[in-house]
């Protein structure tokens, strides 16, 4: 009885990490309205909790004002553990932790349950917001899309693309994945293609990265014993007009509203 209840709770602990890996703190990007506390190791008199100001200034015991707005946990550490050590303390050990965080917002769209602008508390991970959002409709596509500000280039946002099931089955790095203050998350429908003719079970399917004939017949359930494996066609919308590709390689990939057709044989 331990052993299948041990079983069921990792199963559902492995479930669980790849819906809500753990952000950390050290890389959410600090600006105004931020409540900080800073530590130095060994001098407890320079302990201190403080609000960033509207220009992105803290004031510090020794240093005074310091500018930080833009930078992340771990470098505003960096930048005052640099100030202290100019003729302050000898190596100084500073710890940095966020104690209140700024309102923020972001908006996300498509195929959630739940569209619309949503408050981010501290960090925050694309699926936490794909989450906090319902999470996705069954027509979801894989490929989603973060629309960034560019503070370099204000007239030119900054686009990444993610791909759902990479971030799943870990192949994305989870550390590029945070959103941020004016994020904008689009979630786009699935691409569809259709199998038809000499396969178990001719329907539509949802659109994979990747998809090529060989998989969708797969996915179709495979041949039928009368399936002219050799003759399998694809009817293609190319602008506008329907185009016939006979006997296509197995290796073939597909696009969205892709129609194969399996033929009977007659031999």
């Amino acid at each position: 009885m331990r052993l299948w209840l041990g079983t069921i709770m990792l199963v559902l602990a492995l479930n669980f990490s790849c819906w809500a890996a753990p952000v950390d703190n050290v890389d959410y990007l600090v600006g105004e309205g931020d409540v900080l506390k800073v530590m130095v190791y060994d001098n407890p008199d320079l302990e201190i909790t403080t609000r960033i100001s509207g220009n992105g200034i803290i004031i510090f015991p020794l240093i005074g004002e310091i500018r930080i707005d833009g930078h992340n946990v771990a470098e505003v550490g960096q930048i005052i553990s640099r100030k202290l050590a100019k003729g302050f303390i000898n190596d100084p050990q500073v710890s940095v932790f966020v104690e209140e965080f700024r309102s923020q917002k972001t908006v996300i769209m498509g195929e959630v349950k739940v569209p619309g602008l949503y408050e981010l508390s501290g960090p925050t991970s694309l699926m936490e917001v794909i989450s906090t959002a319902g999470g996705l409709t069954v027509n979801a596509g894989d490929l989603v899309t973060i629309k960034r500000k560019n503070p370099s280039k204000p007239d030119s946002d900054k686009i990444i693309s993610v791909n759902l099931k990479n971030l799943l089955e870990k192949k994305e790095n989870e550390a590029n994945l945070i959103i941020i203050d004016g994020d904008s998350v689009f979630v786009p429908r699935a691409g569809v293609f259709y199998v038809t003719g000499q396969v178990q079970k001719p329907a539509a399917y949802k659109l994979e990265q990747g998809t090529s004939v060989i998989k969708a017949i797969t996915m179709a359930g495979g041949f039928t014993d009368l399936a002219a494996q050799r003759k399998v066609q694809i009817i293609r919308k190319v602008e506008n007009e329907e185009v016939v590709l006979k006997k296509v390689p197995l290796h073939t990939p597909i696009l969205a509203e892709d129609v194969i057709v399996v033929p009977e044989s007659f031999f």
